[in-house]
């Protein structure tokens, strides 16, 4: 179970996290909603097509990509979540952030979970206000900010790792003793290995594979893989733009709900549904069940 804003979400089976990007820039240019309207748009399309979640974010957290100030963020954000909550779907909105500001001005605007890619380093006041909010939150991994990384096929020396999965699985247990301290309860926390963020194509499969054993004291484990670089260079052994590499991101889904992982982040809410269905029925894990 994941609590988040006052709402249960059940974990008899993985959830599915539709993406929905209110930027300029997002690596994924299919993705990209440039309005309020569009965003609902897309979050309505997604709903039809079976997505359990979705994730609004306003900054773009590709390799390389300059980061967007809390203003700007709230001034992308808040008209689209309003939006989407518009729409009347009964569906938990995720917002993407890392600045206590915009986790604040979003949670207000109804979004009930906060998916902080730095784990809350980048603004523990965050962490103040995910718990004042009693929303849910998502503590991922990550070695650098995406402005000084690579794209997981490129970097010029592999980061360094004793072992992947022991190294990030403690590195998220810190980030959660972190949270924890802060005030946000166990129930409301969900973990991410951060695939693509600070790891070598080869480091991203073995975490994408292991991904159960990042379960720390039982809490939900998210695997964000959809249409990144490792997947083109792991389906395709060559470079690739992210619109060629859907096949790829289904059999990681696939991959990810086998292995255990109860959240699966996507641009493609319909195919990743049915990957994760037979992934999820081939594995023995019984029904797949609609709603919760």
């Amino acid at each position: 179970m994941w609590q988040v804003a006052g709402r249960r979400i059940t974990l008899d089976r993985p959830r599915i996290m539709g993406v929905i990007n209110v930027t300029p820039d997002s690596f994924h240019s299919a993705s990209r909603a440039g309005t309020a309207a569009r965003a609902a748009e897309v979050a309505r399309q997604m709903a039809a097509e079976g997505a359990d979640l979705l994730d609004v974010g306003a900054e773009s957290t590709r390799p390389g990509a300059a980061r967007v100030d809390a203003e700007s963020q709230i001034a992308r954000l808040v008209p689209a979540l309003r939006a989407v909550a518009a729409t009347g779907l009964d569906l938990p909105v995720s917002v993407d952030t890392t600045l206590a500001p915009v986790a604040r001005a979003s949670l207000q605007a109804g979004a009930a979970i906060v998916n902080d890619v730095s784990g809350g380093t980048d603004d523990p006041a965050l962490l103040d206000a995910v718990a004042s909010a009693g929303a849910g939150l998502i503590l991922m991994h990550r070695l650098v900010p995406p402005q000084e990384d690579s794209y997981s096929d490129r970097y010029p020396s592999a980061p360094e790792y004793r072992d992947v999965v022991a190294d990030v699985r403690a590195a998220l247990a810190a980030l959660l003793e972190a949270a924890l301290a802060r005030g946000v309860p166990l129930d409301q926390i969900a973990l991410d290995p951060g695939l693509g963020f600070g790891k070598t194509v080869e480091q991203n499969l073995t975490l994408l594979g292991r991904a159960g054993e990042l379960a720390i004291e039982g809490r939900p484990v998210l695997i964000g893989a959809s249409r990144k670089s490792f997947i083109g260079r792991a389906s395709l052994d060559r470079d690739s733009g992210p619109q060629e590499r859907l096949a790829g991101s289904l059999a990681a889904a696939a991959v990810a709900a086998a292995a255990g992982a109860l959240l699966i982040r996507t641009h493609d809410v319909g195919p990743t549904v049915e990957a994760a269905r037979v992934a999820w029925a081939a594995a023995g894990r019984g029904a797949w069940k609609k709603g919760g």
